[in-house]
């Protein structure tokens, strides 16, 4: 199979997200430059939606000029480009228009006039990349599932069933502007954990051309399990697998498309064996179409109010040198390079009971325990929904003979 791809977050040196205001392709070059010496074949880049559409019908041209300008410098140094669409939501940081905001404030998820300019400008992105041999495609936004509920301070409710209708609506207008691409969309892990989110598994595995997934082990896991415990170093590949239980294709590709090493639940002396584990792990699953590090650049410290863990999450410092984690993801490359790609069938599976829900499109409970304790005795398991544990031909196509439920492993 082809070998994973290896990319990163692009994060700006100079100004971070805010560089799109005083936009030096000079400075990107330089910063290109170094992310191509790591060896890695893409990356994702984030325009700001307010700075792109300041006005529901204005969509500047000026800034989609200079997002294919950007395109182009990173084909011309070999490196693909993923594009987000809607931000949205970074490091902390909402980037909304006031068009949707205050006196304006209108449902971005559920008002008619809000979503049809966001797949305009969905589109106009994605038609004016469509033919650079570089783009690989659209993202639709960056988590922005958690514009849609707690613990979000303002959140745009909605039901599982909304979520499920404009997302289709999102990355259709993708497919609009760019026929064929790698169109997706990307949540961060409330997806996967949030009883009740409307943002579900199955949007996740079943909306798309791959499965987005964003792993931060800040979310509790280090916490509780350490710096090295098998929860940590694994929680990447926990959710590859559980992303596996709701694609309804067996070998529906997964995108590893956020983790990094965060401080202090990482220490910075650590960050090189974190990284080294997590790559290690996500590649013992199967179908993974690449791993995407958070993130190039540290942010610059002159920039204030961002929580801590963020300034110093890039593979290399803001002066563009090179961090151990960089050194850990450099050295993937060249052990992956020209290497056959086909990791061992995981032959045991936990059986995910969706409790008498639509698993379709209601989230179960999610719990990890079950599965840490199988990799904690050296077990390799995989996932799948209780609806697809008698289907002998979708197991065979996985790979799986052994099924145990969480009871039997708790």
């Amino acid at each position: 199979m082809t070998a994973p791809r290896f990319g990163v977050n692009y994060t700006p040196t100079r100004g971070w997200f805010h560089h799109w205001l005083d936009f030096d392709l000079d400075e990107v070059r330089a910063d290109l430059d170094s992310i191509a010496e790591l060896g890695l074949d893409h990356i994702r880049v984030f325009p700001l939606w307010p700075v792109f559409q300041p006005n529901r019908t204005l969509i500047r041209p000026r800034a989609v000029e200079q997002l294919v300008q950007l395109v182009d410098a990173a084909g011309e140094r070999g490196l693909d480009v993923n594009v987000d669409g809607l931000q949205g939501h970074l490091s902390s940081f909402d980037f909304i228009p006031s068009w949707t905001a205050t006196w304006h404030r209108r449902n971005m998820f559920t008002d008619p006039d809000v979503v049809e300019a966001e797949a305009a400008y969905l589109r106009t992105l994605a038609a004016a990349l469509a033919d650079r041999p570089n783009f690989l495609g659209m993202t639709v936004g960056n988590e922005i599932n958690q514009f849609s509920g707690d613990p979000h301070p303002d959140p745009d409710r909605i039901d599982a069933e909304q979520a499920g209708t404009w997302l289709r609506r999102m990355v259709g207008a993708c497919e609009e502007g760019a026929p064929g691409k790698m169109h997706l969309h990307a949540s961060y892990d409330a997806a996967w954990y949030l009883d009740g989110h409307p943002f579900t598994p199955a949007h996740s595995a079943r909306i798309g051309a791959a499965t987005a997934v964003h792993s931060w082990v800040f979310n509790g896991t280090a916490q509780r399990h350490g710096r090295d415990g098998v929860a940590t170093e694994q929680h990447a590949a926990y959710l590859i697998e559980l992303s596996k239980a709701w694609a309804p294709d067996a070998h529906h590709p997964v995108w590893l498309q956020e983790v990094g090493a965060p401080a202090p639940h990482i220490p910075a002396e650590h960050a090189a064996a974190f990284t080294e584990a997590t790559v290690a792990n996500a590649l013992d699953c199967a179908d993974v179409w690449g791993v995407t590090w958070w993130c190039s650049h540290d942010v610059d410290r002159a920039l204030g109010d961002f929580p801590e863990l963020e300034y110093n999450l890039g593979l290399l410092t803001n002066d563009r040198r090179v961090k151990p984690a960089g050194e850990a993801i450099a050295r993937a490359v060249r052990e992956w390079r020209g290497r056959e790609y086909r990791p061992a069938p995981r032959t045991t599976a936990l059986v995910l009971d969706a409790s008498g829900l639509d698993a379709s499109e209601t989230a179960p409970v999610r719990a990890q325990c079950g599965r840490t304790r199988l990799a904690a005795r050296g077990v390799r398991p995989a996932a799948v929904l209780a609806e697809s544990a008698n289907d002998a031909a979708y197991l065979a196509a996985r790979g799986i003979t052994e099924l145990l439920t969480i009871d039997q492993v708790a």
